[in-house]
């Protein structure tokens, strides 16, 4: 597995700088504007291998109860967005690992519930900016291995770690990221007996496999060429982002929690990760983290790979003891 992501990585690169300049990419994208943007250097942006909406974004997508489910495995992870006093709901990673984005409204706010594989980054934003609501979808674009998403209002590029688009006329628009988080099917069933889980799409796609098998066991991470986390942090070793702190996982495991910096991060066994066996439903377990502030609220976070934390936050800080 890690010797082909290295020889596919390699051919991807080659042709992402041949072609790393937006003269070639205004006959896809001929709506967004290349003359506004916050990247530096155009060749941070390679494509991922699909061309634009070649891994679909689901709009408005329907839903069942969770008692009537029985396609989906206890510990398979799903995101949860609890918020506005609606029904709680939850996103199986068996469906966003083929579609990345849905663009959905819980308690009446129009949400982009977001998942990017290569980075393991699961973020639920709020669509609405000053300029209305927007609905986005997937470019096929990659930057630090990480999706760059795009809103069909004004084709703008959004950078999904940081929720901030990076090309086009909304350049440094920021969205707001909203509290959700990943955890096994069973636990957020056992919470929400009378809760909502995602319809399985209407696609040919081959849901419950990971096609990126054995990727958060390799040594180097897909289509990444920046620099290493410190403190000797595997690149591929999940953390739990809170603004601009990272937690490394493991800590949060190993001592039950920390109550650090305004927060609480707990952690409980039972979530099966998405990105390690060719089926889903038999990763092995990488556990539920949960955030919350001084009041029990929940925060919003990331549990993300420690690469990406350190590509997009270069400043951040490292809460390893």
């Amino acid at each position: 597995m890690t010797r082909f992501l290295s020889f596919l990585s390699a051919l991807i690169v080659m042709a992402g700088l041949a072609h790393a300049d937006p003269a070639f990419w205004r006959h896809e994208w001929p709506d967004t504007n290349f003359n506004k943007t916050s990247v530096k250097n155009w060749a941070e942006i390679m494509s991922g291998g699909p061309p634009r909406d070649g891994i679909p974004a689901l709009d408005d997508p329907t839903f069942r109860k969770v008692g009537s489910e029985r396609r989906i495995s206890g510990t398979e992870p799903v995101i949860t967005v609890e918020m506005g006093g609606a029904t709680p709901r939850a996103y199986p990673l068996r469906y966003l690992t083929w579609h990345e984005i849905v663009n959905d409204s819980v308690g009446g706010i129009p949400i982009a519930v977001t998942f990017c594989p290569l980075c393991n980054s699961g973020i639920t934003f709020d669509r609405r900016i000053r300029r209305g609501t927007l609905r986005f979808g997937v470019t096929g674009k990659l930057r630090n291995s990480d999706m760059v998403m795009f809103d069909r209002e004004t084709e703008s590029w959004w950078q999904q770690a940081i929720g901030e688009a990076i090309v086009g006329d909304l350049t440094g628009t920021q969205l707001r990221a909203l509290p959700s988080w990943m955890e096994s099917f069973a636990q957020f069933k056992a919470r929400n007996p009378s809760g909502l889980v995602m319809e399985q799409p209407d696609y040919d796609r081959s849901y419950g496999r990971n096609p990126y098998a054995g990727y958060d066991s390799s040594s180097r991470p897909f289509l990444y060429s920046g620099e290493n986390p410190p403190h000797g942090i595997s690149p591929l070793e999940r953390v739990v982002r809170v603004g601009n702190r990272a937690w490394p996982l493991t800590r949060i495991r190993e001592t039950g929690g920390v109550h650090e910096a305004g927060v609480s991060i707990s952690w409980e066994k039972g979530q099966a990760s998405a990105l390690d066996h060719a089926t889903i439903a038999k990763g092995r377990d990488v556990g539920t983290v949960r955030v919350r502030d001084g009041q029990g609220r929940n925060v919003a976070h990331d549990v993300m790979f420690a690469f990406a934390f350190h590509a997009f936050w270069p400043k951040g800080r490292w809460m390893v003891r």
